[in-house]
């Protein structure tokens, strides 16, 4: 984990982005292979996938509003219509991410919710990587440096909520003895447990 944290403090600020953007589109994705099982079946590990995909997006949103986002106004000044999007966006997010942690993968509505959720975030992404990047490419800010200030801060904000990436939980458990089943391993080991019944 220390060597991923070397590499994200390595990235400029876009790939940053990039690489987040790219981690939730793989949570919900995960969560689409969930939809056509049985009411009940696997409601641990969809809770799992909306836990880590609202902690991302929590810490991701921060990260931007916090940093980036301002970054790009001094660097943009005629950009502000796209960055007020941007912002509403955020805010549009954060008040579903809010219902869901209100709710639990065993309610069908939190479901729903969840993967509305994960369409506003395909949108917001898209547009953020065709229309703002290209632009913050071409104003030649120090993105070296925003991309350091950006990984630092959401380690911060990883400690400050207890929040372990889903892609970033260790193998063993702490005590080096038991060794974490994937989420893979986990939906193989349950389907081969219930059709052997």
């Amino acid at each position: 984990m220390a060597n991923k944290k070397a590499v994200s403090a390595q990235m400029d600020a876009i790939a940053l982005l990039m690489d987040d953007h790219k981690r939730v589109k793989g949570l919900f994705e995960e969560f689409k292979k969930f939809e056509d099982s049985p009411e009940g079946e696997f409601d641990d590990l969809k809770q799992e996938l909306i836990d880590s995909a609202c902690a991302e997006l929590k810490i991701h949103a921060q990260v931007e509003e916090e940093i980036f986002y301002p970054a790009v106004r001094r660097a943009l000044p005629d950009e502000d219509a796209l960055l007020n999007e941007a912002e509403v966006e955020h805010a549009g997010a954060k008040d579903l991410i809010a219902q869901i942690e209100d709710g639990s993968a065993d309610d069908p509505m939190t479901c729903a919710r969840f993967t509305v959720l994960g369409e506003y975030i395909d949108h917001h992404v898209k547009e953020e990587e065709t229309d703002m990047f290209p632009k913050v490419r071409k104003a030649h800010m120090n993105l070296g440096a925003l991309g350091k200030s950006m990984s630092e801060r959401k380690e911060e904000l990883k400690a400050e909520m207890g929040v372990t990436p889903y892609d970033e939980v260790p193998d063993f458990a702490s005590n080096g003895a038991e060794k974490r089943a994937s989420l893979w391993e986990r939906i193989t080991s349950a389907t081969t447990a219930r059709v052997s019944r």
